[in-house]
């Protein structure tokens, strides 16, 4: 839960932060731009927090899984991007974490997460105030 409320945080900066730094420039160039320096940082922290013998224990189905991912990221981050360029911080924030509830759909699915009335009750705020901010 620390890490996730710690992800939280940094996350509420990255939108405000992007906003902030596709002033002039193309919503693809400012993601080209952001993207360069997540890559290297992660880049930096691999090296510095990966034993180099994990990297025997990668077999072609982690390569496949987080490929996918990747992919995925890269797509969300593109219309995310055009998305923030366009419209307000809050409004684009809110709606990108309406995809609390396609990973929760996702991991009952594919991973048998059990859903719990909690979970229900949250997702369901998450789309009142879906409906709220986009309504015009």
């Amino acid at each position: 839960m620390t890490y996730a409320f710690i992800s939280m945080f940094f996350a509420g900066f990255t939108s405000v932060i992007a906003k902030m730094g596709l002033t002039g420039i193309s919503a693809e160039l400012g993601l080209t731009i952001r993207t360069l320096f997540v890559c290297g940082f992660v880049l930096m922290f691999g090296a510095w927090a990966v034993p180099v013998q994990h990297l025997a224990s990668v077999n072609s189905r982690n390569l496949l899984w987080l490929g996918i991912s990747g992919l995925s990221t890269a797509l969300s981050w593109i219309f995310y991007y055009k998305a923030l360029k366009e419209g307000d911080v809050a409004t684009v924030a809110l709606i990108d974490k309406g995809s609390v509830i396609i990973a929760m759909l996702l991991a009952w699915l594919l991973l048998r997460e059990v859903i719990t009335l909690r979970m229900v009750a949250g997702a369901g705020l998450i789309v009142a105030g879906l409906l709220v901010l986009t309504k015009r």
